[in-house]
C-alpha cells in the first residue's frame, strides 16, 4: 500500500474513533444533565439507572488511569496529542471535561440525596 493510501486510511480510522468518542461523550453528558430532571420529577428509579451508567464510565476511566480507552486508540493514528486529537469538542471543553462534568455529577448526587431524604 502506498503512503498516501495508508495516510488516508489512518485518517478515516481516526475520524471514526473521534465520531464514536464524541457520541459516547454526548451520551454520558446527557446522563449527567438528565439527573436533576429525573430527581425533580421524583423518578428515583431513573436517577439510579443514570447514576449506575455514569459510575460505570467512571470505573472505565479509573481502570485506564483517568483516560478514555478511545484516547489511546486514537493516538495510534495521529501524532497530535492535543485535547481534541481524539474527540470533536471545543478545546476548552475537552481540556476541562472531567472537572466540569465530575463537579456537576457530585453536586447533583448530593442534591438528589437531599431530595430523597426529604
Amino acid at each position: 500500500m502506498n503512503e498516501s493510501l495508508l495516510e488516508l486510511r489512518q485518517h478515516r480510522v481516526l475520524v471514526t474513533i473521534k465520531f464514536f468518542h464524541t457520541a459516547i461523550w454526548a451520551f454520558f453528558a446527557a446522563c449527567i444533565l438528565a439527573l436533576p430532571i429525573a430527581g425533580w420529577l421524583r423518578r428515583f428509579d431513573w436517577t439510579l439507572l443514570l447514576t449506575l451508567l455514569i459510575l460505570s464510565e467512571c470505573a472505565i476511566l479509573a481502570m485506564n488511569r483517568g483516560r478514555c480507552p478511545l484516547t489511546a486508540l486514537a493516538q495510534n493514528f495521529t501524532s497530535d496529542r492535543s485535547a481534541t486529537s481524539d474527540i470533536y469538542l471545543p478545546a476548552w471543553l475537552a481540556r476541562h471535561n472531567k472537572a466540569i462534568f465530575g463537579t456537576l455529577f457530585i453536586l447533583e448526587e448530593l442534591i438528589l440525596l437531599w431530595w430523597g431524604l426529604r
